[in-house]
């Protein structure tokens, strides 16, 4: 079946060289302020009415949040409008992913898709809605499409002209200016037993500082600091990461302390299609946050966008009392925990340039309108078959606001195995202020609290 696009914006697969100069004009970037959110998005509903109007999302917490603790679900006496199985899904294949689709046909009758009324909760503080203004009129590709002058904070391409501005709205996307959390990863095995890596997250986001510029981030994105918890295997295993924007000119910076050598040792190839650090080889490393590093190896086409039905307001997931048991089943997550909705989302489709190697061949991203938070994935591998496919679980911290993960998925369909990340397991709230200093941050700042 051929899916029917709202918006078709197709681009020669290497069209980003004539447009890496283009901006967009005052009165395209206008819209931002009349029928477009800030951030991009169409304000006004479909004319179904299945997609509400945007009304500034969850910007504040509900009367029912106590500062201090987990974000409890605004909407907790939703009930599913209908569920989609493997028996009904012909009804709903209009709305559905290729990758849902086949979840649907391989993993039923017992993976279905809950299917709730759409609430567009994404929202973000006032000065990312300013930045994204700016951005709108000054942001340019470089030359060889590897990075993005004249932008900060946000989004740099809130009116997307090509696949490849659109991949960098999700990079650069706003996630808060520091957060530090806890939560485990796991890897089950077919039967649906798992031994989970609980590990420590300290993410400061340099490019989203308020008052920062470009020119004083030194080419970082973010600094990442991991120190697994517990098994006691692999506890006291620190990793350092510095993100940086243009990884062409100057790669990721990474390095990594195993309490066994007791040494602080540089990571030269934590990229692209690397194995992620104990995943099982369920996972490449540039699918951690669902997409992330230097695009230089695909060719992107913006497909346009359509209506479809994807993860969203996972509070269910993000609550104490949904524990990696509750969570973890063979072959699948616990899909009566998830939240399904119908939101428009950008489609872009990346397929491997020519000389380039990767374990995936062709890749599709539904990237949400109103977040640029990529939602789902499928991985395609040489023979063009589907291999893969990621979903990103996501919740609005409504005390930031921000619009980010709670729980990410990659299902393995050869080894019907998946990757899950992000159980908290009442681990606590993420801490959005931390106070973290950028020195903190250092190989040598890093090494020092290894040997502590």
């Amino acid at each position: 079946m051929r899916h029917r696009f709202l918006v078709l914006t197709v681009f020669l697969p290497l069209a980003w060289h004539a447009a890496a100069n283009a901006k967009v004009s005052e009165v395209e970037a206008a819209r931002l302020d009349q029928d477009l959110t800030p951030i991009g998005a169409e304000r006004a509903g479909n004319l179904a009415g299945t997609i509400p109007m945007w009304t500034g999302g969850s910007a504040t917490p509900p009367e029912n949040y106590r500062q201090g603790e987990i974000e409890v679900d605004p909407f907790p006496d939703d009930k599913p409008l209908f569920v989609i199985s493997a028996e009904n899904m012909d009804l709903y294949r209009e709305n559905l992913t290729a990758g849902h689709q086949r979840l649907l046909r391989q993993y039923g009758p017992d993976y279905v898709l809950p299917v709730y009324k759409t609430r567009r909760t994404a929202a973000y503080p006032e000065r990312i809605y300013e930045r994204s203004r700016d951005n709108a009129v000054s942001a340019t590709l470089l030359d060889n499409g590897n990075g993005v002058r004249d932008t900060i904070a946000t989004s740099p391409f809130p009116v997307p002209q090509n696949g490849l501005e659109a991949i960098w709205n999700h990079i650069l996307r706003y996630r808060g200016e520091e957060v530090s959390f806890r939560s485990a990863f796991a890897t089950p095995t077919v039967d649906g037993s798992f031994n989970p890596v609980l590990t420590e997250y300290d993410y400061f986001f340099a490019y989203s500082e308020p008052g920062v510029q470009l020119r004083d981030i030194d080419n970082k994105i973010f600094y990442l600091k991991t120190r697994i918890m517990a098994p006691s295997s692999l506890a006291g295993t620190l990793n350092l990461v510095h993100e940086t924007l243009d990884q062409v000119r100057s790669p990721r910076l990474a390095w990594r302390y195993e309490s066994g050598e007791r040494r602080l040792r540089r990571s030269p190839n934590l990229a692209y299609t690397t194995d992620l650090p104990n995943s099982s080889s369920l996972r490449s490393v540039d699918q951690k946050d669902m997409y992330n590093g230097a695009p230089n190896q695909y060719d992107w086409e913006l497909k346009g966008k359509r209506e479809v039905y994807v993860p969203y307001n996972a509070y269910k997931l993000h609550q104490p009392e949904a524990t990696a048991d509750e969570i973890i089943q063979s072959r699948h997550i616990n899909q009566a925990l998830t939240r399904y909705e119908l939101h428009r989302v950008w489609v872009v489709e990346a397929t491997l340039r020519t000389g380039m190697e990767h374990i995936y061949h062709r890749r599709v991203f539904y990237l949400d309108e109103d977040s640029w938070q990529i939602l789902a994935t499928e991985e395609y591998d040489e023979d063009g078959k589907l291999w893969r496919i990621s979903e990103a679980h996501n919740i609005s911290y409504y005390t930031v606001p921000v619009f980010w993960t709670t729980l990410e998925l990659t299902y393995d369909l050869r080894s019907e195995r998946y990757y899950v990340d992000g159980l908290d397991d009442g681990q606590g709230p993420y801490d959005f202020s931390p106070g973290f200093r950028g020195n903190e941050f250092t190989a040598s700042a890093v090494r020092r609290s290894a040997r502590r």
